[in-house]
């Protein structure tokens, strides 16, 4: 097939259906009481999954290709299922009924596909079970499949360790049935659809910067819900409409909640031309037409990030500077990080070395690319994994907990010389400033897969194995001395070769 080059787009289109919002519509339907009628929605595998989980607990649902009408039946109304149910490889699905059935009067098991039984449930089960459910995975582990025994739920102040929609909106489900007022800190703002739908069904949920209020129990309304247009699937045409000349692209019924608008933000201060009309409010949908312009550079700020790349929390690979580092580390990076799918992955690609480079380590990995925006990812950033050399000491002065991974294919030489010649205890900056073990080093033959990734499990899970390493980066900070640190260090080194010079 020959691919033909583009002079100019003009037309209309809709774009696929908002796929967090679809579920959504379907869990609000099912736990309001009277009807709810779905429209646009996304019939993918996932979506799907939760409409059928929501069936098989009793909920009379019917869909006729152009609207899904459910009668809801309240969180009281639902039904233990007659055996588990399989929500495929739905980690929404997953995450969020979790935090529908913690307030059950039942026991419901929810199992997955093998791929997704990889994926860890701690961070939405702890705060689950604190407020009274018991959830427990497979083997008393974290992992898929997961039983969840419902039970009378007490409120919770429940600080986040990450920012995550997923698990903040699990939380607020369990919210909506307990006695009293529960808070969730947020660590940044994340995506709000199950805040807004709140509002839509009927609910009252309280938001101030990142604290979230949500005092249960609530009783939902049945709604009209018209899923919107998924706003990342519109931005490949509203860039292509941007940048061909003499073109106009119409995108009708396109989301427009702020949190995920930052695509248009950036347009704009890049002095694109677009209009929003026949807004929906209550859907937070618009039809956005967008016009051919002259685009200028623009910088793109760490706040804006999170409005512009998907909701998972982040782990940054730094995987050196060099053609060789890179060819050394960041094929075992990948794979260790791959394990944590609940999280993305996004490389920080280095000065000098071209995206076709790294393609030929990545191959058909799920990780994104950026370049020159290093401090922006660790800004962002849940955990990394590093090189040794400076990136070791930028990410803990962000602070972003991490492991030191260099592999050299003459591991057991190097382990040998550190072992029995060498003088240094530590290779990585970080370690050499404080003195001290803050970070794990895994180099030469101690970089495995399996090492890598049961360090970041710790990094991410452990959360007294995660807060030592940050009071470990005060520590290193506070050797450092006050700003300009670089300039009384050098003044000391001269001083000191003045003086070996007159001796």
């Amino acid at each position: 097939m020959e691919l033909l080059r583009a002079k100019q787009l003009n037309g209309q289109i809709e774009v696929p259906a908002d796929k967090s919002i679809s579920h959504r519509s379907i869990m609000f339907g099912a736990i309001a009481k009277g009807t709810t009628t779905v429209k646009n929605f996304l019939r993918g595998e996932d979506c799907l999954s939760t409409l059928n989980g929501f069936k098989e607990l009793g909920v009379p649902i019917e869909d006729d290709g152009q609207t899904i009408t459910i009668q809801g039946v309240g969180f009281e109304g639902l039904k233990p299922a007659l055996g588990p149910i399989d929500l495929g490889n739905s980690g929404t699905s997953i995450r969020l009924m979790m935090g529908i059935f913690a307030g059950t009067n039942f026991q419901t098991s929810l199992f997955v596909d093998e791929y997704l039984n990889r994926r860890p449930m701690q961070r939405v089960m702890a705060p689950l079970n604190q407020m009274g459910a018991h959830l427990v995975g497979f083997e008393n582990t974290q992992y898929p499949p997961i039983s969840i025994q419902g039970a009378k739920l007490s409120p919770i102040t429940y600080e986040m360790p990450v920012a995550s929609a997923q698990v903040k909106s699990a939380i607020i489900f369990a919210a909506l049935q307990a006695q009293g007022t529960s808070t969730i800190i947020e660590k940044e703002p994340s995506r709000n659809h199950t805040e807004q739908m709140i509002k839509q069904f009927g609910g009252e949920i309280e938001v101030s910067g990142k604290t979230i209020r949500v005092t249960g129990p609530q009783q939902l309304t049945g709604q009209e819900v018209i899923v919107p247009g998924d706003i990342s699937s519109a931005a490949f045409f509203i860039v292509a409409a941007a940048i061909l000349k003499n073109s106009q692209v119409v995108l009708k019924n396109v989301g427009i909640n702020p949190t995920r608008t930052g695509i248009l933000d950036v347009l704009e201060a890049m002095g694109g031309t677009f209009e929003l009309s026949e807004i929906d409010e209550a859907n937070e949908s618009a039809t956005i037409t967008v016009t051919s312009s002259t685009l200028k550079a623009t910088t793109i700020q760490g706040a804006d990030i999170p409005r512009l790349i998907d909701e998972l929390p982040i782990i940054a690979l730094l995987a050196g500077s060099r053609k060789q580092e890179i060819k050394d580390n960041l094929p075992d990076m990948l794979r260790a990080a791959a394990s944590f799918t609940e999280y993305q992955i996004v490389l920080a690609g280095a000065p000098g070395i071209t995206f076709d480079y790294y393609k030929k380590y990545i191959g058909d990995a799920d990780v994104k690319i950026i370049f020159h925006q290093t401090f922006s990812l660790l800004h962002q950033a849940t955990a990394a994994l590093v090189t040794s050399g400076t990136a070791t000491l930028e990410a803990a002065l962000f602070p972003v907990p991490q492991a030191v991974c260099y592999h050299t294919p003459i591991g057991k030489v190097i382990t040998f010389l550190k072992r029995h010649i060498l003088k240094v205890k530590y290779v990585s900056l970080v370690n050499l400033i404080a003195n001290r073990e803050v970070v794990k080093e895994l180099i030469a033959d101690a970089m495995t897969v399996e090492q890598v990734r049961l360090e970041l499990d710790r990094i991410l899970y452990n959360k007294a194995y995660r807060q030592r390493m940050l009071d470990g980066y005060k520590y290193m900070a506070s050797r450092l001395g006050e700003a300009g640190a670089p300039k009384h260090a050098a003044r000391e080194m001269v001083t000191l070769l003045h003086e070996h010079c007159k001796k």
